[in-house]
């Protein structure tokens, strides 16, 4: 059913089928349901170099995405996300076409609360929904959550393994030059911890496709102060590794 609005983006069609459908697009389906998707290109790299994963595919197009796989752990992909919702949760929603339906997402974003150290790890309950790719999965609503049994199954697991975290809410955004002072102050009374790009996006295609998705997104540069401070957060790279470990194991149980 299709849902009229004044504003195009708050018009929602509940229909799963479209003109164009991820099926179309693929050839070969995956082996496994199990994927991992990184923002952290050099964990990737010293992954391949150590032998730890081997190329699985690529998807050939205008951008070609590749596809890696553990070799310890074969039941295991691993790609690079793309930055967006248009171009991650698009990507996502392909993976989950081609037979991926367990995934865990790790990336960094910008802490909205400056007591959020560089490297603490937020396990996303959900988004605040400030894009406009949600919208197309997913009928509208200022929040969108996470399935939270999947949610609970990953912070039990860090809980287990004493791994410092905190779980909440992040704030999406397509527009990175319009974080505004005012847009920051509103997203973090509603309860937003990070900023970030993607996790509406992703959350709103594994809920649209009915799959397990989960995300941990840790504290990078700082938007609470002042100024913007980058705290030299994109060279954290034992964190960076540390995560994409611990993401090869929650994405086995959930």
């Amino acid at each position: 059913m299709f849902t009229q609005n004044d504003f195009p983006v708050l018009e929602f069609d509940d229909s799963a089928e479209a003109k164009i459908n991820p099926i179309h697009f693929v050839k070969r389906k995956f082996e496994t349901d199990k994927m991992i998707i990184t923002f952290f290109p050099e964990v990737l790299e010293k992954l391949l170099k150590t032998g730890q994963i081997a190329e699985e595919r690529t998807i050939d197009g205008e951008n070609p995405i590749r596809i890696y796989r553990f070799t310890e752990r074969p039941d295991i992909l691993l790609t690079l996300g793309q930055i967006g919702c248009p171009a991650c949760a698009g990507n996502l929603d392909l993976f989950h076409a081609m037979g991926v339906s367990k995934v865990m997402f790790c990336g960094g974003g910008g802490v909205l609360d400056g007591n959020i150290q560089v490297g603490q790890v937020l396990a996303v309950e959900g988004a605040i929904r400030d894009e406009g790719f949600s919208y197309q999965y997913v009928a509208p609503s200022r929040v969108i959550y996470a399935d939270p049994e999947v949610t609970a199954k990953i912070c039990r697991y860090l809980e287990k393994k004493e791994v410092p975290h905190l779980c909440g809410l992040t704030w999406t955004t397509d527009a990175i030059f319009r974080e505004t002072v005012e847009r920051i102050r509103r997203r973090k009374e509603e309860g937003a911890k990070i900023v970030e790009m993607e996790q509406a996006g992703c959350i709103a295609v594994a809920q649209c496709r009915g799959f397990a998705y989960g995300a941990l997104i840790y504290g990078g540069d700082d938007l609470s102060g002042q100024e913007w401070s980058d705290r030299g957060w994109r060279s954290r790279e034992g964190i960076r590794y540390d995560l994409v470990t611990l993401c090869k194991e929650l994405v086995a149980i959930i």
